[in-house]
């Protein structure tokens, strides 16, 4: 049998062909899937297996051709009763390469039960195709398109964002990005991939979901599904587009559907999760502090949490005045920003990055000009050869609302309003994927816009972690309070991106407990901790670093 990799190049020409299907020639989603070893150039672990799901492009129109989903599935360890998907969020992440991260982690959740399926959905990835977006040929494309502009270097300001002198520079670049955002438009419809711009959103995701689950589990059987992050609109959509179809649904690091669906995203949809993101700054400042030179970089002896805070904006600060004299410094106070706002995901990495990519920093901001270094760069990592991806813009500012006529000038003012009330850290992160839907060059075909409270088959597990820096306690707060009866809220007393970020035993037994005995905690908030024996920092836990936060607002 050929392995799946080199049957993907093949099924990439005939899917590409599909999009033309002739008069008559109706697609419809595949009823059973291949699974076989995955091909080892893809680097998952040997028991993972794969296989590929033919799907209508548009389930509305299905004479328009098929796409195809590439599959990841971890087998069941105990008598199968059925499968849990699992979408890790992004939008634009892996489900394929995720699920050999978190297999055995689901696998204990579920109980070994059932078979844990990922996928990389429509717009993800270069085995589904349509995969990844791209609207440049290259790295250097994209480079010399956005030179000289924020894209590259970031958004240079201190404080929260409220010095006359940085305003005025940020305002000025308004034009520039304006008319380089309406040309990465142009370039995204007209590069091969734009014709499936179209097709490249989270209804058909969810409708692809429902295919999956008639072929697997059989036609109109439960579907049990895991969701993080965006993973959890996905969730929310299904829920309430299939509430008949409800089986065991985990919204972990939720995202308000309501909001996410009828608020203009470009201008508030980023600032609202920003809401406890300054808090896990204090966490990691704090926990730097508590484990001192030892075990922090950033931290110098007898040195209070506030003291390295200090010393942060210090760092931040000398980047700024420094970009201010010479645009062309290696480091930027906004590439610096950018790389924070991405660790805060993450407090297992805390460590890592403080002992480590701190003190590079450090030397690359006091060099100043830095003749002989590599300028950094906010781009996200390329994909081989053909540049950076454009998936997570395609994917969110095709299920958003219809352009309502906002401006670069918009964008901008909303930028310095939640630098000034919400997070005066990461306010100011750029770039990000909501701020390209303004002149976005087209929306998906299918957008579900509500209702977020229909009654639902089977009450689903809501978890939310008291910090998270993208997705808000009050976002999974805000689902459960919308399904009433039909969810419970759990949240998890810790820092991070969902309650993967930091181990807990208390959210494994919840989670097992739901899927294979279908019982839910009692009461209207239960709260689970984070494993003692979890460091943060060499010798400092969550717990520690709780007790000895400021209460003061940075």
């Amino acid at each position: 049998m050929k392995p799946l990799h080199a049957l993907f190049y093949a099924a990439t020409l005939l899917f590409e062909s599909a999009l033309g299907l002739g008069a008559g020639t109706a697609a419809q989603p595949d009823t059973t899937v291949q699974w076989r070893a995955c091909d080892p150039s893809l680097g998952l672990d040997p028991m993972l297996q794969c296989g590929f799901f033919k799907v209508p492009l548009d389930y509305h129109n299905r004479f328009i051709g098929n796409a195809q989903l590439a599959l990841v599935k971890a087998n069941a360890t105990q008598r199968r009763r059925g499968t849990v998907f699992m979408n890790p969020g992004g939008p634009g992440v892996s489900g394929v390469t995720d699920l050999n991260g978190t297999s055995a982690l689901l696998l204990d959740q579920t109980g070994g039960y059932y078979d844990i399926v990922s996928w990389d959905p429509r717009g993800v990835g270069s085995l589904t195709v349509p995969g990844d977006v791209f609207c440049f040929d290259s790295l250097e494309d994209i480079q010399a398109f956005f030179n000289g502009t924020i894209e590259l270097q970031g958004i240079e300001m201190t404080g929260n964002f409220t010095d006359a002198a940085d305003i005025q520079a940020l305002l000025a670049q308004a034009g520039t990005m304006q008319q380089k955002y309406e040309g990465l438009a142009q370039r995204c419809s007209q590069h091969s991939d734009g014709k499936y711009l179209q097709y490249i959103g989270t209804a058909a995701t969810a409708r692809d979901l429902a295919a999956l689950a008639d072929a697997l589990d059989g036609p109109g059987s439960p579907v049990n599904y895991i969701g993080l992050s965006y993973g959890t609109i996905l969730g929310s959509w299904f829920i309430n587009m299939f509430p008949e179809r409800v089986g065991h649904v985990v919204l972990d690091g939720v995202v308000d559907p309501v909001k996410f669906g009828t608020e203009d995203i470009a201008l508030s949809g980023w600032g609202m999760q920003l809401s406890d993101a300054d808090r896990v700054y204090e966490a990691l400042f704090t926990g730097c502090a508590l484990a001192g030179p030892e075990g922090c970089s950033i931290a110098s002896a007898s040195q209070t949490p506030l003291d390295v805070n200090e010393d942060i904006q210090a760092l931040l600060q000398a980047a700024h005045d420094a970009a201010r004299e010479n645009a062309s410094v290696p480091t930027t106070s906004g590439q610096v920003r950018s790389l924070l706002r991405e660790v805060m995901y993450s407090p297992n990495s805390w460590g890592l990055f403080a002992n480590t990519v701190w003190p590079q920093l450090v030397q690359e901001v006091q060099a100043e000009t830095g003749g002989n270094m590599t300028r950094r760069s906010t781009l996200r990592k390329p994909a081989e050869n053909l540049g950076v991806p454009y998936s997570a813009e395609a994917i969110i500012c095709g299920d958003s609302k219809d352009p309502t006529g906002a401006n670069m000038t918009d964008v901008f003012n909303g930028i310095i309003a939640t630098s000034n009330n919400i997070s005066a850290m990461f306010g100011a992160a750029w770039p990000f994927a909501t701020y390209y839907c303004p002149f976005w060059p087209i929306r998906a075909v299918e957008r579900y816009e509500g209702p977020f409270n229909k009654s639902i088959a089977h009450p689903i597990l809501v978890i939310g972690n008291t910090f998270d820096p993208a997705t808000p306690f009050s976002g999974a707060k805000a689902v459960a309070d919308e399904l009433g009866n039909h969810a419970t809220l759990v949240r998890l007393n810790g820092f991070g991106h969902t309650s993967q970020a930091e181990p807990s035993a208390c959210i494994s037994d919840i989670i097992r407990a739901y899927m294979v005995n279908g019982t839910l905690p009692q009461g209207d908030e239960t709260v689970c901790e984070v494993d003692e024996d979890f460091e943060v920092f060499a010798g400092v836990n969550t717990s520690d670093i709780f007790r000895n936060m400021p209460a003061i607002d940075i």
